[in-house]
């Protein structure tokens, strides 16, 4: 992306990350790097080792009185709230790791103070960000697969030790439930959910998802930290063949509705009667925490950009929060109108 975006003053915004965990050193080193951005410093109240890419400080107070004007905040989730609410009185701009927070009434509450503020609020759903889910919006969009019919994701791998405070459902199916809808470009009406728990933890490890959106098209999600490989993949499927999006390499794969029949029967009955031409994209894949923070970056800067808004994020808590409702009670829930 161009710097600086046009019609912007050449300003340098004054950066903080609150959290050093796994996720905020990554962030803290696309902040580090950033043009128009300087990383004032970064809040952690323990003690940390290793490379941090900016200086170190005990608690966001102390932050706050060096000056910043937004800052990015990858505390534990049950912590957005509290964190969110201070920044908010302060006045400062805010990119909230996903999900917004651990629970609709806290992701409610944030989203209205950063509005009522009149202040910056974004979630990092870093999805949106994936060259291979742009590339496959900007063909639906563009009408490429003619009516859209599914949209199916698999999100899953193994259990990572450093998440302890969410299930999958929060921690991962939440960014699964975001592309859906971004893709879709419609809000979810109704989850059918089941859940499971095999490693001892207090939260569910295993989750498979039914959804269905406003035009009537069909969802599914599988997540879970029990797989020994790692996947992350969208399927979306219309009337014309089937985009397959990888995101761990940020492919992006058309597979076409054909209407040469087979002649060979047995190959016929194995690959469908109707297959078309394959084909994978060549696109080009800047990194995505990197082109989230760029659009973060010009929105506080008064320029148009594609950020997830507070608002759509705690609509993904709340299609969280109803997948976790329904796993518990066995009933679809039916999600309220926006």
């Amino acid at each position: 992306m161009p710097w600086p975006p046009r019609g912007s003053a050449v300003v340098d915004l004054r950066a903080g990350v609150i959290g050093l965990g796994v996720m905020g050193r990554n962030h803290a080193r696309i902040l580090s790097r950033l043009p128009g951005v300087t990383l004032v410093g970064i809040v952690d109240p323990l003690e940390i080792t290793g490379e941090h890419y900016g200086q170190l400080m005990r608690s966001t107070a102390e932050l706050l009185a060096k000056g910043v004007d937004y800052c990015f905040v990858a505390v534990p989730t049950e912590l957005h709230e509290e964190v969110g609410l201070l920044l908010a009185s302060s006045g400062v701009h805010a990119l909230v790791e996903k999900p917004l927070a651990a629970d609709v009434a806290s992701a409610t509450s944030v989203t209205k103070a950063f509005e009522s503020a009149g202040l910056v609020g974004a979630v990092g759903h870093i999805e949106r960000y994936n060259p291979a889910l742009r590339e496959a919006r900007r063909r639906v969009e563009a009408g490429e697969l003619g009516q859209i019919y599914q949209i199916v994701t698999r999100r899953q791998g193994p259990f990572p030790a450093r998440i302890a405070d969410v299930g999958v459902v929060k921690d991962l199916a939440t960014h699964d439930i975001d592309l859906t809808s971004w893709i879709a470009q419609q809000p979810y009406v109704s989850v059918t959910a089941r859940t499971a728990h095999r490693t001892g933890r207090a939260h569910e490890d295993l989750v498979i998802a039914v959804g269905q959106l406003a035009s009537g098209l069909v969802t599914g999600h599988t997540v879970n930290w029990l797989s020994p490989f790692k996947e992350r993949r969208t399927v979306i499927t219309g009337e014309r063949g089937a985009l397959v999006a990888d995101t761990l390499t940020a492919d992006l794969t058309f597979n076409a509705n054909g209407s040469v029949e087979s002649q060979w029967e047995d190959v016929a009955l194995f690959r469908g009667v109707s297959e078309g031409d394959v084909v994978r994209f060549a696109i080009p894949k800047p990194e995505p925490l990197r082109s989230e923070h760029e659009a973060f970056r010009d929105a506080v800067l008064g320029v148009d950009s594609d950020i997830v808004t507070m608002r759509e994020g705690l609509a993904t808590v709340a299609v969280a929060e109803a997948i976790l409702e329904s796993a518990s009670t066995g009933q679809t829930i039916a999600l309220p109108e926006s």
